[in-house]
């Protein structure tokens, strides 16, 4: 008998494990951890959750950045979460301008597709972190549970839930940050519920 698999959580990055910037992250220096957010990243490791990324990064598509630099600034995230004892499997990304009409940039649920195919498992209900209704509507379009953050442009983006088209706007969760989303993701995994 095979052990079944590991539950998936589903990240943000900007704005939800590291501070945002409306000019970009463009280098390591500048990918600053939000207090709080490398813990909760390690929390959800060692309660069992696969913690993947997903995250546009339209500043290669504009050339702000290039791949080897974008590398590097994960290389940089994974090194922190090593450290803390978590662990990031993978990090998605959608290289993207928003003209470009592809379909991996949020709020289009290609990201959350790859992520699917690559671990061979249904989203459904799978807890994705964010801090912008890009982030929650991939989320949705995907079958995923949209959870949403207050930092970066979450306390915007709360302001807007109600009014709208997501189909459980009012009732999605709201936490302050990300370590408290992972407190209430870690507590409810017995409970098979996380609102």
């Amino acid at each position: 008998m095979t052990a079944a698999p590991q539950p998936l959580v589903i990240l943000d990055r900007d704005g939800v494990i590291n501070r945002d910037s409306v000019e970009f992250i463009k280098s390591p220096e500048e990918f600053l951890p939000l207090p709080g957010s490398i813990e909760a990243i390690a929390a959800l490791t060692q309660a069992g959750y696969r913690v993947v990324v997903a995250s546009n990064q339209s500043g290669l598509g504009r050339g702000l950045f290039s791949v080897e630099t974008l590398d590097k600034i994960h290389a940089k995230l994974h090194a922190h979460v090593t450290a803390a004892g978590g662990r990031v499997l993978e990090i998605f990304y959608c290289p993207h301008k928003p003209d470009e009409g592809c379909r991996c940039r949020k709020p289009l649920p290609g990201l959350f597709e790859k992520i699917a195919e690559r671990f061979a498992c249904d989203l459904n209900g799978v807890p994705a972190i964010g801090d912008s209704m890009r982030d929650l509507e991939a989320a949705e379009a995907a079958g995923a549970q949209p959870i949403l953050v207050r930092t970066g442009n979450g306390k915007k983006t709360e302001s807007k839930l109600r009014a709208s088209d997501l189909q459980n706007g009012a009732n999605i969760p709201v936490y302050d940050d990300l370590r408290a989303a992972a407190n209430a993701i870690v507590k409810a995994i017995d409970r098979g519920n996380i609102s």
